[in-house]
C-alpha cells in the first residue's frame, strides 16, 4: 500500500511539472485538478469559458478505442450528462496523448462523503437526476460503466455525471484495470450492461447513506453485506440492486416507482428547450413549458427486467432539487440546508427582481446553459415595437418611446455549438433625450462572460426614438433580453420608467 501511495504522488508531482504547457497548440494546461495515474486532468478553456481537459497517454492500450468513445459522448445531448466538446490526439512534455476537452464540474459527491452521510431527502434528491441520465443512455443501447460518487458532479445548478466512459452494452474493456467495488461481479466477463449500471448505483447508495462499502467475496454465491441499516425505501432498492444475478436486479423503473410510487407510466425523458422565434410576439406560455409528453421509446429497444431503459418521471421537485448543488462549494452549502422530505427548493432571486433561474446564477463561468424559463417580461420584438400608452404619474404624462434600430451580435458557429437549450443576458440601457445610447450595464449576467459581452457590446450600437414626459423628451431606460440560442439570437426590449422629468 505504502509503494502504491508513493508511486500515486509521484505521478501527481510529474502531471503539476505539465501546468503552464499547451495542448495540441490551442488548449493551455492552467491547473492540475486530479485524475489517475494514467490519466491526468487540468483545467483550461473552450470558447473562451472554463473546462476540464483529461489526458490519456497515446500508446496505452486501446487509445483509439477511448477516442472514440468521447467522439460518441460528445454526440449526446441530456441535461443530467456531462458535456464532451472536443476530443483528439496531442503531444505534452514530450508524450503523445489522446484528449478530450469536457465541461469543468465545480465539485463532486465523493468530496463530500468523507466529511459525513447523506440525509434520506438528500439521496433522494441526487437519485432522480442520475437515473434520469442512465435510463436516457440504456434507451440508446449504452451504458455509463463508472457510476460512483466521483462522477456525480455539480456544474452550475445542474447535477450531472460524467460521460467520458459511457460506451457500447456488453463492451468488454481490457482497459479498465482492476475490477472495483463499484463494479458487478459480471462485469469482467460479460462487459458493461444496464444491470452493471443499477449494481453501481446501489454501491454508490450504500456508500452515501452510511460512509461505507458493502463487502463481498468475488467468486462467492452469497450476496452483498451492508454495513449498517439504511433508511426506507433505500435498503430495499440497495438489496435489489446488489443481487448477484443481473436478472433479478431491480430496474431504474422500479426505482423510480419505489421513490414516487403515484409517478406516470415509465417513459424515457428528454427535456427540450421552448423555443420562440424572433417573428413570434409572445412567448410560449408558461403552461406548454412544463408540458413537455415523454419521448416513446425506440423500435427494438431492449425492455427486459435486467436491462431496465425506462425511467418514470420522478416528483417535479426532485428535478428542481438539483439545485442543491450549485454554487461555490457547492454540495457542502447546500446539503447542510435541505428541506424535509418531500419539499421542493427553487432558487430564489438574489438582488434583481424577477430574474430567471438562469439569470440568478452563480459568477462561476460555465459553459452549459442551464434549464430556465423565459423571461416573465412582456415579449415584443423591436421591429415591431410601438409607443407605450400614455400614463399618469405624480410628475406627469409619460409616453414609451421606441425602437429606431437594434443591432445583433455576430457569434462564431462553433460558439453556437456550444450552447443546449438558451443562454440568457439582460442589458440595462439608458437612453437620453436624443435618443442616443448613453449608458449600458449588465441587469443580468447570464452563465457566460462570454455571451454576455457580445450582449453589452451589441446594446451600444441600438438606437431610439426618445420617450417624452409633459410632452417632451426625456431620458429613460430598457432592458434588452439577449436570448442566444444554436438557432440563433432573440432580443426582447422592455422599456422602464424615464430616469427624469423635465
Amino acid at each position: 500500500m505504502l509503494q502504491a501511495d508513493t508511486r500515486a504522488n509521484a505521478m501527481v508531482e510529474a502531471w503539476k511539472q505539465w501546468e503552464g504547457q499547451v495542448a495540441d497548440g490551442k488548449f493551455h494546461l492552467r491547473q492540475y485538478l486530479g485524475g489517475t495515474e494514467r490519466a491526468p486532468v487540468f483545467l483550461t478553456e473552450f470558447v473562451e469559458q472554463k473546462a476540464a481537459i483529461k489526458l490519456i497517454a497515446a500508446d496505452a492500450q486501446n487509445a483509439e478505442a477511448q477516442l472514440a468513445r468521447w467522439a460518441l459522448a460528445a454526440n449526446l445531448t441530456h441535461p443530467h450528462l456531462l458535456r464532451v466538446f472536443h476530443t483528439g490526439r496531442c503531444q505534452v512534455g514530450g508524450a503523445r496523448m489522446v484528449y478530450a476537452v469536457m465541461e469543468c464540474a465545480d465539485e463532486d459527491l465523493s468530496q463530500i462523503i468523507p466529511q459525513r452521510a447523506l440525509s434520506a431527502a438528500e439521496a433522494r434528491d441526487m437519485l432522480g437526476p442520475v437515473i434520469q441520465a442512465l435510463a436516457f443512455l440504456h434507451g440508446k443501447g449504452l451504458v455509463h460503466g463508472h457510476v460512483k460518487p466521483s462522477n456525480i458532479l455539480a456544474v452550475g445548478e445542474e447535477l450531472k455525471i460524467s460521460s467520458d466512459g459511457i460506451g457500447p452494452a456488453r463492451e468488454t474493456r481490457p482497459d479498465r484495470g482492476k475490477a472495483s467495488v463499484y463494479d458487478a461481479p459480471e462485469t469482467g466477463t460479460r462487459g458493461g450492461s444496464a444491470a452493471g449500471d443499477v449494481w453501481s448505483l446501489g454501491v454508490t447508495l450504500v456508500e452515501v447513506l452510511t460512509q461505507q462499502l458493502p463487502t463481498w467475496e468475488w467468486k462467492g454465491q452469497q450476496e452483498p453485506a451492508l454495513p449498517r441499516a439504511i433508511p426506507a425505501p433505500f435498503g430495499d432498492i440497495v438489496r435489489q440492486c446488489l443481487a448477484r444475478d443481473p436478472q433479478r436486479r431491480c430496474t431504474l423503473a422500479g426505482i423510480g416507482a419505489r421513490l414516487d410510487p403515484d409517478a406516470p407510466p415509465p417513459g424515457r425523458e428528454t427535456r427540450i428547450e421552448p423555443r420562440v422565434t424572433a417573428q413570434q410576439v409572445v412567448r410560449v406560455p408558461r403552461a406548454a413549458e412544463s408540458s413537455q409528453p415523454p419521448i416513446e421509446p425506440e423500435p427494438g429497444a431492449d425492455q427486459s427486467p435486467s436491462h431496465g431503459f425506462a425511467i418514470p418521471v420522478i416528483a417535479i421537485g426532485a428535478i428542481a432539487l438539483v439545485m442543491l448543488f450549485a454554487g461555490s462549494r457547492l454540495f457542502q452549502r447546500h446539503l447542510a440546508t435541505s428541506p424535509q422530505p418531500g419539499s421542493s427548493r427553487v432558487t430564489q432571486p438574489q438582488t434583481q427582481p424577477k430574474p430567471t433561474p438562469l439569470e440568478a446564477g452563480k459568477p462561476t463561468e460555465k459553459i452549459a446553459a442551464k434549464k430556465s424559463s423565459p423571461s416573465p417580461a412582456p415579449s415584443v420584438p423591436a421591429a415591431t415595437a410601438r409607443p407605450a400608452p400614455a400614463i399618469k404619474q405624480a410628475s406627469g404624462e409619460f409616453a414609451g418611446g421606441t425602437v429606431l434600430h437594434q443591432a445583433l451580435p455576430v457569434i462564431p458557429r462553433s460558439a453556437l455549438d456550444t450552447i443546449r437549450g438558451a443562454v440568457r443576458v439582460g442589458v440595462r440601457v439608458q437612453v437620453d433625450g436624443a435618443g442616443k445610447v448613453v449608458g449600458v450595464d449588465l441587469d443580468s449576467a447570464g452563465p457566460s462572460k462570454y455571451f454576455a459581452n457580445l450582449a453589452m457590446k451589441a446594446a451600444r450600437d441600438w438606437q431610439f426614438a426618445p420617450a417624452k414626459a409633459n410632452g417632451q423628451n426625456t431620458s429613460s431606460e430598457w432592458i434588452l433580453r439577449f436570448e442566444f440560442a444554436q438557432d440563433g439570437t432573440k432580443v426582447t426590449p422592455v422599456e422602464k420608467l424615464p430616469l427624469r422629468n423635465p
